[in-house]
């Protein structure tokens, strides 16, 4: 993490960044990468459907293996680079056949470190095998929720998930929001924790910075007239007048449970996560 020692104006006075030393590449690889379209927060029609969204930087996307179901075959990892569109770091591999792709990197990996994904494959980070195969208390990253679908959870800096116990043909696995919940046993999952876990710790620092990220500016609702949200209005400064706060279309802002009460996968759940 970089400290930004006091300057001249107050939002350098606070500011921090990532430290981007271990990196060793700046160029994506062009056959893993496109560019990508602008959405400003629009879906197809045109329409906003997220708010305070546009502007930012241009980006390239980088294609991510999230299943790497290439078995038993080994891969060196050629650099570690920053990838725009997620908060932790991703590594650059070659395969054993010439094949390239990108992978998340977990933390403690170095250039010229092989990986594998395997049925049987060591434990060190990084290599990818069964959930069945892990022994209990190991940290995990990138688990499919569903067996070949790849990875679809635990993918963030700095997060891992820990595995507690195995039961029949499922896994309960602890999640980085402390939910406990069952996983199929023949879903892939990645040793290790993932890079990248100062990301929580930087402060942005000034609006700047947010509009380079695409992030335009948020308006209160109490600040609004009232036609424009439920909170606007008043002579001077007032409160919301209301028994909860509300959303510019009427629901409940706080507090309230959007999850739906029949989910199936509501089963798979055995412990809610701690507030």
């Amino acid at each position: 993490m970089k400290i930004i020692k006091p300057f001249k104006t107050s939002g350098r006075r606070t500011m921090s960044f990532v430290d981007y030393s271990i990196l060793t590449k700046t160029k994506p690889e062009k056959g893993l990468s496109f560019g990508l379209n602008k959405r400003a927060g629009r879906a197809m029609h045109g329409r906003i459907t997220v708010r305070h969204r546009g502007g930012g930087e241009k980006r390239k996307y980088r294609v991510i293996d999230f299943k790497r179901k290439k078995i038993d075959v080994f891969a060196k990892v050629i650099s570690l680079e920053y990838d725009p569109n997620r908060t932790c770091f991703i590594a650059l591999i070659n395969y054993k056949d010439g094949e390239k792709s990108y992978i998340l990197a977990p933390q403690d990996l170095k250039v010229g470190d092989e990986v594998v994904s395997s049925y049987n494959a060591p434990l060190k980070p990084g290599n990818r095998l069964p959930l069945k195969n892990i022994p209990v208390g190991t940290f995990v990253y990138n688990v499919e929720l569903f067996p070949g679908r790849g990875g679809q959870i635990i993918r963030s800096a700095g997060n891992f998930g820990e595995i507690l116990a195995k039961e029949g043909k499922f896994v309960n696995l602890r999640m980085p929001s402390t939910e406990i919940r069952r996983v199929f046993q023949d879903s892939f999952a990645s040793i290790g924790s993932l890079s990248n876990s100062e990301h929580r710790l930087v402060k942005i620092g000034k609006a700047g910075r947010m509009r380079k990220m695409g992030r335009r500016p948020v308006v209160r609702g109490s600040a609004m007239n009232p036609r424009d949200h439920p909170h606007g209005g008043g002579e001077g400064k007032a409160p919301i007048g209301l028994k909860y706060p509300k959303t510019k279309w009427g629901k409940h802002a706080f507090g309230v449970k959007t999850r739906k009460r029949k989910k199936w996968s509501n089963k798979l759940i055995i412990q809610r996560r701690k507030k």
